[in-house]
């Protein structure tokens, strides 16, 4: 969804202001303090599935726009603000505003990063392991192949390929300070029909991270390329290989470049509300910021509030530093947009 604001003269620099609407799964409610999607504000934390990630930024743009009226302000240039899909899967919603002629001179994302602004921040990579086995009764297990454990061997083996990354990221300028910035995670398992029978098929959902500047086309080949030496090394699948699918993100790192006038304008903003000069963050998870930078050369910067178990149970945000990043934006936005009486 978008909605654009037009002046009636257009003086400043136009803005993208941009949040996601969507959240990823709950897992057990029952290992949840509070109910996941009934908010709940306890301590100055407000606590629900999405609450920090990200619908406390999206709303916290919204106020800040409230802000400015409130003020007996408006801005002079174009503001779209947009709420997209499927952030946590592929981001084609914000592409999708883009691929519809959605621009503007500066995109803002408030994700939550605790006050700090993203400098650098790593490419995901989706892939489904689909691995079959030969099923047999149980009670002659040795004469079968269990696809479930088969799948265990080719997830221990990509757990190498993880620290040989790992390894190669201690020359990236940014990353070579974070212990470890690239992320394997086999995230989900599917296998198997009857206890009493070995599986014969097992699908892996999985996850690795990969660094800017790392070619997406290069990391799945050597994802490809350890995935076929490990099946060379285990006896059912060296005569029956695994079959892979890209299964949702392939997406590259981002570094935020050619901003310096955005950056120079939110750094006002930031002093007003925060003192001094605000600290990078190299983020090992990825944003809607990279198709704005890397495709369409938009200066794209991401700032908001802080919380923390995104993803986890008992997700919240720290309304406090919500309200102090809500300032900030709409600080930026008078600066970056300009304004006027009402």
């Amino acid at each position: 969804m978008v909605g654009t604001y037009r002046p009636a003269s257009a003086v400043g620099k136009s803005l993208i202001l941009q949040g996601h609407c969507d959240v990823v799964p709950t897992g057990p409610l029952e290992m949840w303090e509070t109910p996941p999607f009934s908010p709940v504000v306890r301590d100055g934390r407000m606590y629900g599935r999405g609450a920090c990630d990200m619908k406390s930024g999206t709303i916290g743009a919204l106020y800040a726009l409230d802000a400015i009226k409130a003020a007996g302000l408006r801005p002079t240039a174009r503001i779209h603000f947009q709420s997209v899909i499927e952030e946590e899967s592929t981001g084609v919603g914000a592409l999708s505003t883009l691929q519809r002629g959605y621009r503007a001179d500066a995109c803002f994302i408030p994700e939550p990063t605790s006050g700090k602004m993203v400098r650098s921040q790593v490419g995901v990579i989706w892939f489904r392991l689909k691995v079959r086995g030969h099923p047999v009764h149980v009670f002659e297990a040795g004469s079968g192949s269990n696809a479930i454990t088969a799948a265990f061997h080719l997830i221990q083996s990509l757990e190498k390929l993880e620290a040989q990354w790992n390894k190669r990221a201690k020359s990236d300028r940014h990353f070579k300070a974070v212990r470890h910035p690239i992320n394997f995670n086999p995230g989900i398992i599917r296998g198997g029909d009857w206890a009493s029978s070995v599986p014969a098929w097992c699908d892996v959902d999985c996850r690795i991270a990969i660094l800017p500047g790392w070619s997406v086309a290069d990391c799945q080949a050597e994802i490809l390329s350890h995935v076929a030496a490990a099946a060379r090394d285990h006896r059912f699948l060296s005569n029956n290989p695994p079959d892979m699918e890209w299964s949702g993100f392939l997406s590259e790192g981002y570094e935020l470049k050619d901003s310096a006038e955005a950056e120079a304008a939110f750094g006002k903003a930031y002093d007003v509300v925060y003192g001094g000069s605000v600290h990078d963050l190299v983020f090992t998870a990825l944003t809607d910021t990279r198709f704005y930078g890397l495709n369409y050369n938009i200066p794209s910067l991401c700032f908001g509030a802080s919380g923390a178990a995104m993803h986890g149970f008992n997700e919240y945000v720290d309304l406090d530093s919500l309200r102090k990043s809500t300032k900030a934006t709409a600080l930026f936005i008078a600066e970056w947009c300009g304004v006027e009486k009402l």
